[in-house]
């Protein structure tokens, strides 16, 4: 009935689920019939079936209910039972924890007894034994003799054997030592025994006789010994092969030396590899490493030797070249050799490793910290090579405008000789010679600036103001591409230190203690503190070199253009119209209005000559020139101002006419005396100045705009006049006009 009943409903689930919603459950049951009058007998069906639903639910709770209450006495009884037999059981666990106290106490001193004489027995066993040994160590001693006798080496080597077996036992006999030190000696005398065969042995790489001695040193525990006649052998046959070498090959240099023995160190590598791991049990790669590298520390002659021996043959220019081939012949060695290391899968304690690379890269240490010696000699006769000063001077401009591209190749190839020959390690010695070396072609540019001081003239001279100009731009043009070169070695520097620095894991990457000393170290990492900290350029001095270099030329070039200027301003004084007074018959008198006076000819000559310079700068300024721009920044903080070629032209101007009105008040307040008519003369000619100048983009200094206005007032105003003037400037005109003081 139940599950005819649950089959009635769409889903009877939904009234166990902890969210059971009446309303929506009645709702969805609802949602199919839409005829009310359907609706309404459907709902009363829901409701019987519902309520039938109910009551066979409370039925079968009911059955459950009386199930569960008839079989609680049997629970109940059981568990009684188990609690009972739980009791007895912890009962008998008592008396038998007691029963086992009672064994124990009741033996203990029977156990003690019976260990007793277990080790009475074990004692009696070992000093049977004991006694045996002993027994047979004499006999052995006794017989050793003749053994030794016979030459059997290696029935010697089983009696020794067998000694060493009973000393083991006899540890604790009185005179163990005496016997330790007596088997020694016999093992001392079989070594010295076979020591002859065993070197013919590893000479002739006769594996079969060389197996038997390893079998024979191993027993006697003397491998170790056995394996230094085997380091010696091959290092003394590897030194024999580089003086047969030399010998053979006395007409070659160092570099055919050092490629063939090279050669011949990498196949006996692999030769001695496969030989030794075929006589030597558990052999290990460390044993040939020590051969070479003791090989290399002490081969005679020694390759530094042999390489200065070579250099003495060189040129200072050709040595540094010769280096480096030998570096690279070194390097290529090193790899292949690091290679068949990596390949015996050895496992190879580091510090073997790092002695074996410091003893192949030792002949090149001392190298490396004079490397900036035989750098300088190269870069000096590659700058030497370069013909850049000329008696004529345009000649002598333009070659060294040619040569700038030459001097960063050199440099250029400067810092790859210092990345092949040094690792990079060298940058220390290279930056000094390539200051050095730059400093040095700096000296051909002052050169140019002497031959252009020499040629200065008191009168105008455009082509002289052009060639400063050209030079100028020469310079900075070498200035910018030096500039770009600092950054290409500031990266380098960096780029192989962190190179280095994550070569920790492969020792023959560790460059900085192959090639440098301490000091060289010390040097190098000063150099990358300083380009990290951004404190210090690494061609520091250069740039600061051409910088002057720079501001001197444009101070020559400021003299050529204000030569004529100056030349007419140390005329002002001497001008006529300051000696002419009002009674000697000149025209000009004080009763003439200001525009019937015209300035005098020193300041039309300066005027014109100031008109006429900014055609002459047009062709270097009034164009895209950032060569020029680049090296006049460099030569004046007032170019910093300038934000296109032409406010360059403006600034040059300016620092003209700035210097132009100081001199020209510094000469007019040098005159003694003027009348009134001189005067308005004076201002007429200051005025022209300041017309020119205005006409120039640019304007009168103060101080002249001042006097030219104290200049034009009459005696009675001069007082009033003077308002908001320059002191200095009232006295001195004052003075120049024989004006009285209010206050005198």
């Amino acid at each position: 009935m139940f599950s005819n009943l649950k089959s009635s409903f769409q889903d009877v689930s939904a009234f166990s689920d902890e969210n059971f919603d009446v309303k929506d459950w009645i709702n969805k049951t609802f949602k199919s019939t839409e005829n009310p009058e359907i609706k309404q007998v459907f709902a009363t069906v829901m409701v019987t079936k519902l309520q039938l639903y109910v009551q066979q639910i409370n039925g079968a709770l009911e059955e459950t209910s009386q199930s569960v209450l008839s079989s609680l006495p049997r629970i109940l009884r059981d568990t009684h039972l188990l609690q009972q037999e739980a009791t007895a059981l912890q009962d008998k666990m008592v008396v038998v924890k007691q029963e086992i106290a009672n064994v124990e106490k009741d033996t203990a001193s029977s156990i003690a007894v019976l260990e007793r004489i277990d080790r009475i027995k074990t004692d009696l066993q070992t000093a049977k034994q004991g006694l045996h040994e002993a027994d047979n160590w004499t006999v052995l001693a006794n017989d050793v003799e003749e053994v030794f006798e016979s030459g059997d080496i290696e029935n010697i080597a089983s009696k020794l054997f067998s000694m060493q077996k009973s000393l083991t036992m006899l540890a604790n006999v009185v005179d163990y030592e005496d016997k330790k030190l007596q088997l020694e000696g016999l093992k001392n005398r079989l070594e010295a025994m076979a020591s002859p065969r065993l070197v013919e042995a590893f000479t002739a790489s006769n594996a079969e006789q060389s197996k038997i001695y390893v079998n024979i040193f191993n027993k006697i525990d003397r491998l170790p010994q056995l394996l230094k006649y085997y380091h010696n052998c091959l290092k003394v046959s590897l030194s024999q092969e580089w003086r047969r070498t030399i010998e053979l090959a006395q007409d070659e240099n160092i570099t055919y030396w050092l490629h063939t023995f090279y050669d011949k160190l990498l196949s006996v590598w692999q030769e001695q590899l496969k030989w030794c791991t075929q006589v030597f049990k558990n052999f290990s790669v460390e044993v040939l490493i020590e051969v070479y590298t003791d090989l290399l520390r002490n081969l005679d002659p020694g390759i530094l030797e042999c390489i200065e021996a070579t250099l003495k043959q060189h040129t200072n220019a050709m040595q540094l070249t010769l280096l480096m081939e030998l570096k690279q012949i070194t390097r290529h060695f090193t790899v292949n050799l690091q290679g068949a290391i990596e390949i015996s899968q050895n496992k190879i304690q580091e510090q073997k490793m790092l002695h074996l690379a410091q003893a192949i890269y030792m002949p090149y240490v001392p190298y490396v910290t004079k490397y900036s010696i035989y750098e300088n000699a190269q870069l000096g006769q590659q700058l030497n090579s370069l013909d850049c000063i000329h008696d004529d001077l345009s000649e002598t401009i333009n070659y060294l405008s040619l040569s700038i591209s030459r001097i960063l190749d050199y440099a250029n190839e400067a810092n790859k000789r210092c990345k092949i020959f040094t690792e990079g390690c060298g940058y220390p010695g290279l930056l000094k010679s390539l200051n050095g070396y730059f400093n040095n072609y700096v000296e051909k540019y002052r050169t140019g600036i002497r031959m252009l001081e020499k040629r200065k003239v008191k009168h105008e001279d455009w082509n002289l103001f052009q060639m400063c100009l050209t030079l100028m731009q020469t310079i900075g043009e070498f200035l910018g591409n030096v500039e770009n070169f600092e950054k290409t070695l500031t990266m380098d520097i960096i780029e192989i230190n962190n190179k280095i620095q994550n070569s920790s894991t492969n020792v023959f990457g560790q460059y900085k203690i192959l090639l440098l000393t301490a000091a060289g170290r010390t040097d190098l990492q000063n150099i990358v503190s300083s380009i990290q900290r951004e404190d210090k350029t690494v061609l520091d001095p250069t740039i600061k070199a051409i910088h002057k270099l720079c501001a001197d030329l444009h101070r020559t070039t400021y003299e050529v253009i204000f030569s004529p200027i100056f030349t007419q301003l140390l005329l002002v004084q001497k001008a006529p119209a300051w000696s002419m007074t009002e009674n000697s018959g000149s025209s000009i008198t004080s009763d003439l209005p200001d525009y019937s006076f015209a300035p005098q000819e020193y300041i039309t000559q300066i005027g014109q000559y100031l008109m006429t310079l900014p055609q002459h700068l047009e062709p270097f300024l009034l164009r895209d020139n950032p060569s020029l721009t680049h090296a006049l920044k460099a030569a004046d903080v007032q170019y910093n101002q300038g934000s296109t070629e032409s406010g360059f032209a403006d600034i040059l101007l300016g620092i003209v006419a700035k210097e132009t009105c100081q001199m020209f008040q510094d000469q007019t307040l040098g005159i003694c005396e003027l009348n009134f008519a001189a005067c308005k003369q004076l201002a007429t000619d200051i005025d022209y100045l300041g017309n020119v100048l205005e006409e120039l983009g640019l304007s009168l200094s103060e101080n002249l705009q001042q006097m030219s206005q104290l200049l034009r007032l009459t005696p009675e105003d001069y007082q009033s006049g003077t308002s908001g003037c320059n002191a200095r400037v009232v006295a001195a005109v004052r003075q120049m006009r024989n004006i009285t003081s209010s206050g005198d």
